[in-house]
């Protein structure tokens, strides 16, 4: 007879499900986000972002066109537990190194399947954010209340990288520093596709190591947690803009730069979590579909003083992007690189590579 998983949440919910993946060894508690997006399970999978989250995949069927390696976003897989209503046994792609199931296994990574996904996204939508409990043994009234004290620490420390290293591709005409916070493989990629030597460094290192690479721009990765955890990261990115390198931030970088600049940030209530975000940009009025994965903004009415906004979401009015006047920087809350799409705003990258042009001329 099949085991039984229990996933239950903050507010009290409480539902079973059948498990796949690692075996639940022990009990599992995250903060529990969903997805709406319909394809890049892979990419979800090893998104660094979502470290200390257990992910719900909303659309139905999951796993249809197997795992490729290629298409991971990082080592590995960094949620905590993966919740779906289906997954593929067998999926049909001529890419596939393997099935869902397998893949979780390897990773260590607990899942629940044949679990209503729709009903937990609507508790999300209407209560906000919960944290919540995988385990194998039904749980008591009081072990939901207990849920309320547990929060994601130290999550750039767990998914940064442990030393420099360099990538390139062709011959690069600029040199760029990747400030790692966790950052996805395809902001890579498209940096190098776009004439760029990488410097990929630790999120721990200092304004002054980065100035000794003399690099021609600074990339500020996505990455997970809450930015105001990252006090001494702040404060070193706060001496990079007083130096005039050309400074591009996605996701966490965004949150960060402007932090580093005098605004605040604000915990959404159940974040942007899929790939059909719609952002209108300010300066002309066209709007774009974005690929969008966080679960704190920008405050509107605490902007930096030396910045203008930039992008803003169309469904809730948030802050999606943000440029500088006083130092050639701009940074954006969706992300530009997005596999496996949209790919409306990868334009940004030549932006970047036009500010070091300017630079350097």
């Amino acid at each position: 007879m099949e085991q039984t998983v229990y996933l239950q949440m903050e507010d009290g919910t409480c539902l079973c499900g059948k498990p796949f993946g690692a075996p639940l060894k022990a009990e599992v508690i995250a903060e529990a986000v969903f997805t709406t997006a319909m394809t890049g399970y892979t990419e979800t999978l090893t998104d660094p972002s979502y470290y200390g989250q257990m992910v719900i995949q909303t659309f139905p069927l999951t796993g249809n066109y197997g795992i490729a390696e290629v298409d991971f976003e990082s080592g590995g897989a960094h949620i905590s537990a993966y919740i779906t209503r289906e997954w593929c046994r067998h999926p049909s792609n001529f890419r596939s190194q393997m099935d869902l199931d397998t893949f979780l296994k390897q990773q260590g990574i607990p899942g629940i399947y044949d679990i209503d996904t729709r009903l937990l996204a609507k508790r999300i939508r209407e209560h906000g954010v919960m944290n919540a409990r995988l385990t194998t043994a039904p749980p008591s009234p009081e072990g939901a209340a207990s849920l309320s004290g547990w929060r994601i620490r130290d999550a750039v420390s767990h998914v940064t990288c442990k030393e420099p290293y360099e990538l390139s591709a062709g011959l690069p005409r600029f040199h760029v520093v990747v400030w790692d916070f966790g950052a996805k493989k395809n902001i890579l990629r498209r940096l190098c596709a776009h004439g760029c030597r990488l410097t990929v460094v630790p999120a721990t290192t200092s304004c002054e190591e980065i100035l000794a690479l003399s690099p021609d721009g600074v990339m500020l990765s996505n990455g997970p947690g809450d930015p105001k955890d990252n006090p001494d990261i702040i404060a070193q990115l706060a001496k990079l803009c007083r130096t005039g390198i050309p400074v591009f931030g996605i996701c966490l970088g965004h949150q960060l730069l402007a932090l580093a600049n005098g605004a605040d940030t604000e915990k959404l209530k159940y974040g942007h979590r899929s790939a059909n975000q719609p952002v209108r940009e300010l300066s002309c009025g066209r709007c774009y579909i974005t690929s969008q994965n966080h679960g704190y903004a920008v405050k509107n009415d605490f902007l930096p003083h030396n910045a203008a906004m930039s992008f803003v979401n169309v469904n809730d009015g948030t802050c999606e992007g943000i440029r500088y006047h006083d130092f050639p920087g701009f940074s954006v809350q969706f992300h530009p690189e997005a596999c496996s799409g949209p790919a409306d705003t990868e334009f940004l990258f030549g932006q970047f590579i036009a500010l070091m042009e300017r630079r350097t001329q």
